[in-house]
């Protein structure tokens, strides 16, 4: 009798023991893949937008540029299969001007879309704002667009029917209003407009003096200006550990007076969807090889912010790809 209940415990024992094992096993599974291959990034603003939209859920692969190897602080930057970014990648990185963080993975993490690769010559204005032919290659990009102010009311009638945001106008006259539109959704209005003409691009402002802006590549002599001797200085002192600083106009680095500079990294130029939203190197600068987590490559989850628990959700774009 007592041997058969020690075997009664045995074996009753040996199923929740089994379960336990499995549990382990699976938690570690998914750290790893969470440290190793994928992370989950949740979308706060609109700044990307018709791409990914607030209150979105992404994955992020780690491995589409190699893999970064984590805990920066132990081992520093190293990367397994490099690969470089590509352009109109949406990328997702830590803040470079977050260096009150010494610890670069530990910085918050921004989403973007690159428009400047290393060597790349972008056209920029007086804000850095890219006036280049790049920023027409990218299909969600917002531009202004024009219309007589007393189609007001049938064109904000359209938008509703469209399910197009209505971010306000941006500039209004007797003669003209302007909104920012991405191009898709242009593309609806000019099909519900059936051939009418009274919505179309606002022309550029060509008063606006552009500059060439050369993004930094590794070992590549790169040429002082006025226009970005403020941004090449912040870049040398935030990411290259350098002395530079400004006197009269002149670049000194490490104490000597400089017209050309060199960088150790490659480096990267982001721009957000919306123009409006200044959450890209318009406000931070280049983004650092070293700052790249992967690619944004998924939307798992998607729900329109501040709905009730049952409403809100967007259940076409659950499972697909990011644009």
């Amino acid at each position: 009798m007592g041997k058969r209940r020690q075997n009664g415990r045995s074996s009753s024992s040996t199923p929740w023991k089994r379960t336990g094992v499995k549990l382990a096993i699976v938690v570690i599974l998914v750290l790893l893949l969470r440290g190793f291959a994928f992370t989950s990034c949740l979308i706060p603003s609109a700044g990307m937008e018709d791409s990914i939209l607030p209150g979105e859920r992404i994955l992020v692969n780690k491995w589409s540029y190699g893999l970064r190897i984590p805990f920066m602080s132990i081992f520093s930057y190293h990367r397994w299969g490099e690969s470089p970014v590509k352009d109109l990648d949406i990328v997702v990185f830590n803040n470079p001007f977050a260096i009150q963080q010494p610890l670069i993975d530990r910085r918050e993490v921004y989403i973007s879309r690159c428009i400047g690769l290393p060597g790349d010559t972008l056209l920029v204005d007086s804000l850095f704002s890219v006036v280049s032919p790049t920023d027409t290659l990218c299909p969600k990009h917002r531009r202004l667009f024009a219309y007589p102010p007393a189609k007001e009311a049938l064109l904000t009638t359209l938008m509703q029917t469209l399910s197009i945001p209505n971010e306000g106008i941006v500039e209004s006259n007797d003669t003209l209003h302007t909104r920012r539109f991405g191009f898709y959704q242009y593309h609806l209005l000019k099909q519900a407009l059936h051939g009418q003409k009274w919505l179309h691009p606002a022309k550029a402002n060509t008063a606006c003096k552009a500059h060439p802006l050369v993004v930094p590549s590794k070992g590549k002599a790169l040429r002082v200006y006025p226009w970005n001797i403020t941004l090449l200085r912040n870049t040398l002192v935030m990411h290259e550990g350098k002395q530079a600083e400004i006197k009269n106009d002149t670049l000194y680095v490490n104490g000597q007076p400089t017209q050309h500079c060199y960088f150790t990294k490659n480096y990267y130029w982001m721009g957000a969807n919306h123009a409006a939203n200044l959450s890209d190197s318009r406000l931070f600068g280049f983004v650092p090889q070293d700052h790249i987590i992967g690619k944004a490559s998924l939307i798992w989850y998607s729900k329109k912010k501040s709905t009730g628990y049952l409403e809100g959700y967007r259940w076409e774009r659950f499972f697909t790809s990011v644009q």
